[in-house]
């Protein structure tokens, strides 16, 4: 299983960016109190320290037009890096931005993955979609 934290609501591009991203935007417009801004720096530096960023393995991985949507899931097996995300959500609840999990077994067609998080293209495409088309219907 995957799990992701994002938006509840597009932004300005129409898509909807991961906790991370969202507190990073509280933090340059500097509406955060001067805790949460320290505590978001301090915790930004410990996930560049503690977790491999996927662009720099795969340098593409995010492009828009190679991977159009592309986005980042956490393994549900990737405890600390949950639980920093809860974190994360309590920050944007403080701040009074709407935000909302997602769960599934197929996040898209991956485009890189390590032991704790998966970036994928969602599955929106005709050529993803997994039932047949024309399949005669079933008597009942």
């Amino acid at each position: 299983m995957f799990v992701r934290f994002q938006s509840a609501v597009p932004n300005r591009r129409g898509t909807f960016p991961g906790i991370f991203a969202m507190a990073n935007g509280l933090r340059d417009a500097g509406v955060l109190s001067p805790e949460d801004d320290r505590w978001v720096r301090r915790m930004n530096a410990h996930g560049e320290r503690a977790y491999t960023d996927p662009s720099t393995v795969v340098a593409d991985c995010y492009d828009r037009e190679r991977n159009p949507g592309a986005r980042s899931w956490f393994r549900e097996s990737a405890d600390e890096l949950l639980a920093i995300a809860h974190a994360y959500t309590q920050l944007l609840d403080r701040s009074r931005v709407p935000w909302t999990e997602l769960r599934t077994s197929t996040p898209g067609r991956i485009v890189y993955e390590d032991s704790v998080q998966v970036v994928a293209v969602p599955f929106t495409h005709a050529q993803d979609w997994p039932l047949p088309v024309n399949a005669p219907p079933r008597s009942g």
